[in-house]
């Protein structure tokens, strides 16, 4: 039986034998994989497990287990730092339970995977350097199965004739292809794709000599809205937020996004996109004047909070 320190040293020299880079060489990695594992002080190598366990639950295991609190900012660290690469790596699987889980939920699990799992058993056994190479031979090919299969998970949302892109599994995604593919053709025809965000891919999409052509240069400090359309009938940058979760085009996001989009040489117009009116009504006392709101599931009308620019009679 290994003691603490013990086994975060074994640890370690499993990440390195493993292949995993320099960067997850620490003892963060090496305590996230005791805790993808449970093994906790006193067990064997034997008796690892494969429970799923998200960030948080790992961080407290970690703390219960091992004496070391992370601070709350740390759990991007782990995600981004640790957890992506055991997943590239093959030695943990991304919400196996659920694979078309969003990416930004809060309750996207990890789970090792069961050939790593078996391999990390022999550990400190007279099996373990002939498991070690048995399995470094089929790891390219168990990556590259596992990489497909998230692929297939991925929302398609075509940009242009012919042309696709793939979006993290969600519906944040799936609205964001509605606004692409129903909206842009609707009250935009014609109009071209600047930008599309993605939970898992903070630029999903960018066609940033596009928008620096219209005079907008955007820093890792601007926050940018779901989707950028450029209408070039009008001459026009439609910038149109997502709204699945979080808020909608308010009086201060409106501010944000005119500092942000202030240089432009194209008229900016305001949208807010819901996926139905259950969840717009929830935000109407929160969207500002002077912006649009579309709700996917009404596609051919469009909301206009402004005031009475749009007053008279509708055509029978």
């Amino acid at each position: 039986m290994s003691t603490k320190e013990e086994l975060i040293k074994e640890a370690l020299q499993v990440l390195v034998s493993l292949g995993l880079p320099r960067a997850q060489h620490n003892e963060r990695s090496a305590l996230s994989l005791l805790a993808i594992l449970n093994l906790t002080p006193g067990k064997s190598w034997r008796q690892a497990a494969n429970p799923l366990i998200g960030i948080t639950p790992i961080m407290d295991w970690i703390r219960d287990q091992y004496d070391k609190d992370y601070a709350p900012n740390s759990r991007e660290t782990i995600r981004r730092q640790t957890m992506h690469q055991f997943c590239d790596a093959g030695l943990a699987l991304y919400n196996p339970d659920l694979p078309t889980r969003p990416v930004n939920s809060p309750k996207a699990v990890y789970q090792v995977e069961p050939s790593a799992l078996e391999l990390l058993k022999t550990f400190g056994t007279a099996d373990w350097h002939d498991a070690l190479a048995e399995y470094m031979v089929e790891r390219e090919t168990l990556v590259a199965r596992y990489a497909k299969e998230r692929e297939q998970n991925m929302i398609p949302v075509e940009i242009a004739l012919g042309k696709q892109i793939y979006l993290s599994p969600g519906d944040h995604s799936e609205l964001i292809r509605d606004i692409v593919e129903s909206f842009a053709p609707r009250f935009a025809p014609g109009s071209t794709l600047v930008y599309a965000g993605d939970t898992g891919d903070k630029m999903g999409y960018f066609d940033a000599p596009l928008l620096a052509s219209l005079g907008v240069e955007v820093d890792s400090h601007g926050k940018m809205p779901d989707v950028v359309l450029h209408f070039t009938q009008k001459n026009w940058l439609l910038l149109v937020e997502s709204v699945t979760s979080h808020g909608p085009v308010d009086g201060k996001r409106h501010a944000e996004l005119a500092k942000l989009f202030k240089g432009s040489t194209a008229g900016l117009v305001y949208v807010t996109a819901f996926p139905n009116r259950g969840i717009m009504g929830r935000y109407l006392g929160e969207i500002a004047w002077e912006t649009e709101v579309w709700v996917a599931d009404a596609p051919s009308h469009l909301i206009h909070f402004n005031g009475v620019r749009f007053l008279g009679p509708y055509e029978e």
